[in-house]
């Protein structure tokens, strides 16, 4: 058995107040047993981890939830409450075999520009603010995410938490929320997870041990290696190393899973399916503030079908359906794609009997016109669309979110998905909408030539009949779409089965019976 699998000492259960009126304190115990992933870079597996985690102790019988304090990420879901928070949680929640709720997510932020945000507080949007004035904000924050956490663990049996970035970025340690102050806080131990596919995992785990205070270094549990690949007889000298050099164990080593899909926290997948030489061709053009990428992994998972996403600086190469994708600051957005050269594309595309579909932000270009008169996605004013439908969209304060289901109009078969959208369109167009959506009404429209379509659901391909339909309409003569649901929660097993094998049996076995503290 390799050394760091070897006994562990016992798991120290937190202590925190349980009627939780403003702060955690630790003098009475709290319901749930308390565990937070922190990682020494962002995607060094902190979401990962925590969806494994929570998957393995929903098989094992344990009523376990997952929670971020703080995200900041441009995909995000729409809860069973009717808030919004972090696409990565209600990942999590599916594997937690929970529906996704605010306080999974308290606070979300939502970059609109290079040093600002939209603030999302459990579930709500509360208004855009810079840097600075989230700093100051912060005490704010801070309640929303204590009081998210302490409802939590008065209802489930272990939390599992999720931090954000790395704890070591000593510029934000005042008023930290998202790592060692949230840990801090309720007195939870600390698993720190580093990424050594990238190199340097050494240097990372213990440089970050460096810069956090005593207390901080104390309430580490160990350390969890991810995307190993190779002989792990040729890493164990490394690992002997760590444990002498900073007293913690390593507690596992985890493979490189080939082809796992996660749905991304932020960050675009670029990972292309293997496809084949008669797929349907398929473009997206990342955009600055593109949101609700993930509305695109059925089709880069599909066999049939060729993605591509276009970066910035990159041609767009001839498609058969080209789709405009959510986004963050859509008149912003609508003139980078005018700069990228993006409209006589799509002029062409269409000329020659291509397909385009806008979603959400992307329906909203598709139109004559934008109108922020706010500027609540920036400077206000009015953008012309690319008019291929005739409509106008208003930009007001009060967000739509919402689950739906429905049926295509012009198929008449099922869809469901979601609605994030602060814009409210009309005009002719929709006269000849995309979707009937039960207790909402029509939504979307297409062009009179049926070449153009536009809608405001996320999560559109999920729904394998409507993908069928809007595959076929696109080309494609026999779509065949996966069951993604099913495969996402075969992945989620998939990557529980790994994470059981290479972390610390005993480590695993003390978290399925902590849940016992307290009860």
């Amino acid at each position: 058995m390799p050394a760091f699998l070897r006994e562990l000492p016992p798991i120290r259960r937190h202590r925190a107040d349980a009627e939780f009126g403003g702060t955690l304190t630790a003098q009475a115990p709290a319901r749930a047993y308390t565990l937070m992933v922190q990682g020494t870079t962002s995607d060094a597996g902190k979401s990962t981890l925590v969806t494994a985690l929570c998957r393995i102790l929903a098989r094992r019988g344990v009523r376990v939830v997952p929670f971020k304090p703080q995200n900041m990420a441009l995909n995000s879901a729409v809860t069973a409450d009717g808030g919004e928070i972090g696409r990565a949680q209600a990942v999590q929640a599916q594997a937690a075999r929970l529906a996704p709720h605010t306080d999974m997510n308290p606070v979300l932020l939502k970059p609109n520009t290079d040093t600002g945000a939209q603030v999302i507080k459990q579930g709500r949007a509360v208004g855009n603010l810079d840097a600075a004035d989230y700093h100051r904000y912060k005490p704010v924050a801070r309640g929303a995410v204590l009081a998210s956490y302490a409802r939590l663990a008065a209802a489930y049996e272990a939390v599992i938490v999720e931090g954000a970035g790395s704890p070591a970025e000593i510029n934000l340690r005042e008023g930290d929320i998202a790592n060692m102050g949230f840990a801090e806080a309720v007195d939870c131990p600390v698993i720190l997870i580093a990424d050594i596919d990238r190199g340097g995992v050494f240097a990372h785990l213990v440089g970050t041990l460096a810069l956090l205070s005593e207390s901080e270094r104390n309430r580490v549990r160990g350390f969890v290696i991810n995307r190993f690949r190779g002989d792990l007889a040729l890493l164990q000298p490394g690992l002997d190393w760590l444990a002498r050099e900073t007293g913690k164990p390593v507690l596992g080593v985890l493979p490189y899973l080939h082809g796992l899909h996660l749905e991304a926290e932020d960050a675009v997948e670029a990972r292309q399916s293997a496809s084949r030489t008669d797929a349907l061709r398929v473009v997206v053009p990342i955009t600055p503030r593109i949101s609700n990428h993930t509305d695109f992994d059925p089709l880069r998972l599909h066999p049939g079908i060729d993605l591509r996403f276009v970066a910035p600086g990159e041609p767009p190469p001839p498609a058969d359906l080209v789709v405009l994708p959510g986004s963050k600051c859509v008149r912003a957005d609508l003139a980078f794609l005018r700069q990228q050269g993006w409209e006589p594309y799509l002029q062409k595309h269409l000329r020659y009997g291509g397909k385009l579909l806008g979603i959400c932000g992307g329906f909203q270009m598709l139109g004559r016109e934008i109108r922020d008169p706010l500027g609540l996605e920036g400077e206000s004013g009015v953008s012309a669309g690319f008019a291929w439908l005739d409509m106008a969209t208003t930009l007001e304060p009060e967000k739509q979110l919402r689950n739906v289901e429905g049926r295509l109009l012009h198929e008449g078969v099922p869809v469901t998905g979601y609605e994030i959208h602060a814009g409210i369109s009309a005009g002719p167009a929709l006269d000849r909408p995309f979707a009937e959506l039960e207790s909402v009404g029509f939504d979307g429209a297409c062009s009179p030539d049926g070449a153009v379509r536009g809608t405001y659901l996320h999560g559109l391909f999920e729904s394998r009949e409507a993908a069928d339909a809007i595959l076929h309409w696109a080309g494609l003569a026999e779509p065949n779409s996966p069951d993604y649901v099913a495969l996402r929660d075969e992945e989620i097993e998939r990557l529980a089965d790994a994470v059981e094998v290479h972390l610390s049996p005993s480590f695993i076995h003390e978290l399925s019976i902590a849940n016992t503290c307290g009860n």
